[in-house]
C-alpha cells in the first residue's frame, strides 16, 4: 500500500515537473506557442514583453503570455523585438505596413500614431471593444485612438507623466518654480551633487520632457487645423522663454553640460544609485525603477513632485504611452492582437509594470494604483497633456531635437534655432 502511495507520488510529481516545464518552453526569446502550431501571427513589441531588460517585466509577461496561449490552443505567436531607437523603428514599420510587409500587430507609440491612422494601414478594432470600454477611456486617450469615421484604429493600453525627481536628503522642499529649480540644482552642488538632469540629446524624450515648460505657458505647436503656430506670435515668446530656461540651466551650472547627450532615462536612475544626483526629470515608471534598484534605506530618500513652471500655477506635464495596432488583413489574426490587448497588456500589463491605466475603472481594479505614489501620479494627469496627435508632430519633434542640441552647445542662439527649426518643420508641412 506504501509503495503503491510512493509510486502514485512520484507519479504526480513527475507530471507537475512536466507541465511546468511544457508552460516554460512555451515562452521562448522569439516564440509563444508550439513551435509546430497550426496557425500563427507576428507581434512586435517593445521593451514590454517576454524579453524585457528588466528581470521582473520579463519574469511576468513569460508568465502571461504562457497563460493565454494555453487559452488559445492551436496558436504561435512569433514575437519580433524592436531596438531602442524607437523614432527609427516606427518609421521603418510605418513603412514596411504601406507596402504589405509589416507585423500582424505592433506597439505604436502615440506620438506617432496619427502618421499611422492617415496611412491607413491599421485595421479597425471597434468589435473587440465595448462601448463602454471605449467611453471609460480618459478623453484625451480616446480621441488619438479615434480616426475620421469615428472608429476606433488602436488601443491606448498605459499612459505616463513626467514629474521632478528629488533626494529629500538634498533637496528637503519640493521647488514649485522655474527660479526655486534653478536655486535648489546649485544648492545640491555644493553637497557633491551635479545639479539637475534631464533629456538633451537627440531623441523624442527630450522633446517631450522639455514640452511641459512650453505647454505650462499656454504654448501651441498647432492649431487646430494641425498648421505649424510654435514660432508665430505669443507661441514664439512662449517658445523662446521656455528655451531660454533650459540654456540658463546649463550656463549657470544648475545641470550638467553632459544633460546635452542623455537620450535614455536609464542614466537617471544610474546617476541616482551612483549618488551623484538629487535631481532629475523623469517618468513617472521610474519610481518603481528606484525601488527596484536603490537599497531601501536610500529608496525612502527619494520623493517626486509636479514639474515646476515660470509661475506656482502654471503647471504641466506631458502625457503619453503606447498603443497596440492590428495590420493584418486575417480577420483572424486581427482577432488575436485584440485578444493580446485585452488579456495581457490592458490590465494585467498596467500592474505588472506600474504604468498608468488609461481607463478609470483599472484604477480601482488592482491594488497596486491604490497606492499613495500611484494615486498622486494619477491625480497629476489633470495637468496632462498629449502631443498633438497631427502628421507633422514627428518632425516638429525632429527639429525641437536639433534645437535643443544647437542652444545647450552653444553653436547657435534661441533666436537662430527657432527659425531654423520652424523653416524646416513648415516646409515638411508644405509637402504633407
Amino acid at each position: 500500500m506504501r509503495l503503491r502511495l510512493v509510486t502514485a507520488l512520484l507519479a504526480s510529481a513527475a507530471a507537475f515537473v512536466a507541465v511546468s516545464a511544457q508552460a516554460q518552453n512555451l515562452v521562448t526569446k522569439d516564440r509563444v506557442g508550439p513551435a509546430d502550431a497550426p496557425k500563427s501571427f507576428t507581434l512586435r513589441l517593445t521593451n514590454d514583453g517576454p524579453t524585457s531588460t528588466d528581470p521582473v517585466w520579463a519574469e511576468g509577461y513569460q508568465k502571461l503570455f504562457s497563460e493565454f496561449i494555453q487559452r488559445h490552443p492551436g496558436w504561435r505567436i512569433d514575437l519580433e523585438r524592436m531596438s531602442d531607437n524607437i523614432g527609427q523603428e516606427q518609421a521603418r514599420m510605418l513603412e514596411q505596413a504601406k507596402s504589405g510587409q509589416g507585423p500582424d500587430c505592433a506597439a505604436v507609440d502615440s506620438f506617432v500614431l496619427a502618421l499611422f491612422k492617415g496611412a491607413n494601414v491599421l485595421k479597425p478594432l471597434d468589435e473587440y471593444f465595448t462601448k463602454e470600454e471605449v467611453a471609460d477611456l480618459f478623453p484625451f486617450i480616446r480621441e488619438g485612438i479615434t480616426g475620421p469615421d469615428g472608429k476606433i484604429y488602436a488601443w491606448w493600453w498605459n499612459t505616463d507623466l513626467r514629474v521632478l525627481y528629488r533626494n529629500k536628503d538634498i533637496v528637503p522642499d519640493a521647488p514649485k518654480t522655474w527660479d526655486e529649480l534653478k536655486a535648489a540644482a546649485i544648492a545640491s552642488k555644493d553637497k557633491g551633487m551635479e545639479g539637475v538632469l534631464f533629456n538633451g540629446g537627440r531623441w523624442e524624450g527630450t522633446t517631450f520632457d522639455w514640452l511641459a515648460n512650453f505647454w505650462a505657458q499656454g504654448g501651441k505647436l498647432v492649431d487646430d487645423k494641425g498648421k505649424p503656430i510654435f514660432a508665430e506670435g505669443e507661441n514664439r515668446e512662449k517658445f523662446l522663454k521656455a528655451v531660454n530656461y533650459f540654456k540658463d540651466l546649463v550656463d549657470s551650472g544648475a545641470a550638467p553640460k553632459r544633460v546635452a547627450t542623455i537620450v535614455n532615462y536609464d542614466e537617471f536612475n544610474a546617476a541616482a544609485a551612483a549618488g551623484t544626483a538629487a535631481l532629475f526629470i523623469g517618468g513617472n515608471w521610474q519610481y518603481g525603477q528606484l525601488k527596484n534598484t536603490l537599497e531601501p534605506e536610500e529608496f525612502e530618500k527619494w520623493t517626486f513632485s509636479e514639474i515646476p513652471g515660470p509661475t506656482p500655477d502654471q503647471r504641466s506635464t506631458g502625457t503619453g504611452g503606447w498603443t497596440f495596432g492590428a495590420f493584418s488583413s486575417d480577420p483572424e489574426k486581427v482577432a488575436m492582437c485584440a485578444a493580446v490587448i485585452k488579456e495581457i497588456y490592458a490590465g494585467p500589463g498596467n500592474a505588472l509594470q506600474q504604468q498608468l491605466p488609461t481607463a478609470a475603472a483599472l484604477y480601482g481594479k488592482y491594488d497596486v494604483f491604490k497606492t499613495p505614489a500611484n494615486e498622486t501620479f494619477a491625480k497629476a494627469l489633470v495637468n496632462g497633456q498629449a502631443r498633438p496627435g497631427v502628421p507633422i508632430y514627428p518632425e516638429i519633434s525632429n527639429q525641437i531635437q536639433i534645437m535643443m542640441g544647437d542652444v545647450l552647445s552653444g553653436t547657435k542662439t534661441p533666436e537662430a534655432a527657432l527659425d531654423a527649426a520652424n523653416t524646416a518643420v513648415q516646409a515638411a508641412f508644405a509637402r504633407l
